[in-house]
């Protein structure tokens, strides 16, 4: 055959398809989510994430050393209080179990960058991700008590907050407030194209925040719709945020490309609990090879064109990295 044109070529040997890599995955890219909650002594497997724990401020120390030993820059808090009520006031309690993790990580390893989710679903008795009228979620009340409570975690030490509640124009009251007590250089990563999945329920087991009744169809996205996901974003960046996240992350790689071909912005993609169980599931019963599985997940959401990755699978991408097996 006569052939001047050969693929192959740049395929032929381990180090010249590293060369020609069109995609490259980085440590300083990944966020490791991690469950907080009060009390001591506290290491609780979640029970449908095999090898996730929930921890307590005196045990997660350790997993903290770990991370940082792995080269994992970044974690996102999520906080399980011990009391819930109708408008999540520990949420915004100033020693409340997020405002006592980011101190206490800050103490201990100064230069890990530490992120906060802010919602409500955690912190209220319902369930819900805002304030009730009946059984609605009301849009504007809520939004005042998230913009606290971003407040508060900023005051406690976060380096960013990242809001996923989903409520309309929580970024602009965010970055007023915050610009108003004098963090103006506190960043914002919102969760602005989040789609009401079936991925997120090892989370909601993971956080005890599953709704008390009905669904969060009315502030998450339908995952039938594109065009509303661009819009979500670019409403985001004009009420100023500085980072916009696609979440889930593996069902909706159409939609991070379309969103960092929209925007300069910074593209998070957040790998969901689902995601995550399903490969442990299938691992677990040998269907799928746990490793090369994990890192091709990471590559196609890198590929499609994420900045930034959490995912709880953090530490080990990180060894991955170092073993040339991703990068």
């Amino acid at each position: 055959m006569e052939l001047l044109v050969r693929p192959r070529r740049l395929r032929n040997g381990e180090k010249l398809r590293k060369m020609v890599r069109e995609t490259r995955a980085s440590k300083s890219s990944l966020i490791y989510p991690m469950f907080v909650k009060e009390g001591e002594g506290v290491l609780e497997e979640i029970p449908t994430m095999p090898g996730q724990f929930r921890y307590s401020l005196d045990t997660m120390d350790k997993k903290l050393e770990e991370l940082v030993k792995a080269g994992v820059p970044s974690v996102m808090f999520f906080g399980i209080p011990d009391h819930k009520d109708a408008c999540g006031s520990e949420a915004y309690n100033e020693n409340g179990i997020i405002q006592r993790a980011v101190r206490e990580a800050k103490k201990q390893f100064p230069d890990l960058y530490i992120m906060t989710d802010v919602c409500l679903c955690e912190y209220t008795d319902h369930g819900h991700c805002g304030m009730l009228k009946g059984e609605y979620v009301d849009n504007d009340s809520t939004v005042d008590l998230l913009a606290k409570t971003a407040l508060s975690h900023v005051q406690a030490g976060a380096d960013m907050v990242a809001p996923s509640d989903m409520m309309d124009g929580r970024i602009l009251a965010m970055r007023e407030l915050l610009d108003s007590e004098g963090y103006v250089e506190t960043p914002i990563m919102s969760y602005a194209v989040k789609y009401a999945s079936a991925f997120y329920g090892p989370f909601r087991d993971a956080a005890g925040s599953a709704p008390a009744f009905g669904d969060r169809k009315s502030y998450q996205m339908d995952p039938h719709n594109r065009r509303e996901g661009l819009k979500e974003a670019m409403l985001d960046i004009d009420e100023g945020a500085d980072i916009i996240m696609v979440k889930p992350a593996l069902s909706y790689l159409d939609i991070i490309r379309e969103v960092k071909d929209a925007t300069d912005l910074p593209i998070a993609a957040y790998s969901v609990s689902g995601e995550y169980a399903m490969l442990k599931a299938a691992a677990k019963l040998g269907y799928m090879d746990e490793e090369r599985t994990m890192c091709e997940m990471a590559i196609s959401t890198f590929r499609a064109g994420a900045d930034l990755y959490l995912t709880y699978y953090a530490k080990e991408i990180a060894e991955c990295i170092d073993r040339g097996l991703i990068g």
